[in-house]
């Protein structure tokens, strides 16, 4: 499985510590570690609105390995071009088993595959769901700046929410890092 981090207009060194926080605390901690391969995408090389270079960064490092499952996991600006280069590596016959959207305020959030919003604030969670959203998805309570949830997704707590029951009946506490470790763990059995 390969998991396809598209950051933000922000420091690389954001994206680092994310990449180095979730691998501690999530990745190393689900049973095919070994077998999970991370992609970055540079953005100092390819924009994060740009799904058509985002398209071209799956095909040079992926090459014609369409049948190898991706999940997308995505911050911001990133959720842009990620969600067209997403839908567009899924029509060229690729396989996406997920895609993860961090703070994608006012993206419209559209595929033929699971989709996950978290939200820095119940306000962005809220007004994101009718842009599309999936059925699992996170905001942070208390609210948290919008690049913590990229620098520090193990301290920022909230609540998983699973719309498809209704928010009231469904909420559990718990980090957004923990969040993340269970998506990855419900797509690395499927």
């Amino acid at each position: 499985m390969t998991i396809i981090v598209c950051p933000g207009i922000h420091e690389k060194e954001l994206t680092d510590k994310f990449v180095m926080s979730w691998k501690d605390s999530v990745i190393n901690s689900v049973q095919s570690a070994s077998s999970i391969n991370i992609l970055i995408c540079p953005v100092e090389l390819y924009s994060a609105l740009s799904g058509f270079q985002i398209l071209q960064f799956l095909h040079q490092n992926l090459g014609e390995r369409l049948e190898s499952p991706v999940i997308f996991v995505c911050f911001s600006a990133g959720v842009v071009g990620a969600i067209a280069a997403a839908s567009s590596w899924q029509l060229l016959g690729g396989k996406v088993k997920a895609f993860i959207a961090i703070d994608g305020w006012g993206v419209p959030l559209w595929g033929n595959f699971p989709i996950h919003r978290m939200s820095h604030d119940y306000f962005t969670h809220w007004s994101s769901k009718i842009l599309g959203s999936g059925e699992n998805n996170f905001y942070a309570d208390p609210a948290v700046d919008h690049l913590e949830m990229w620098r520090s997704p193990q301290k920022v707590q909230g609540w998983w929410v699973d719309s498809s029951v209704g928010e009231s009946l469904s909420q559990q506490s718990l980090t957004a890092a923990e969040f993340l470790h269970r998506l990855l763990v419900q797509y690395e059995e499927n």
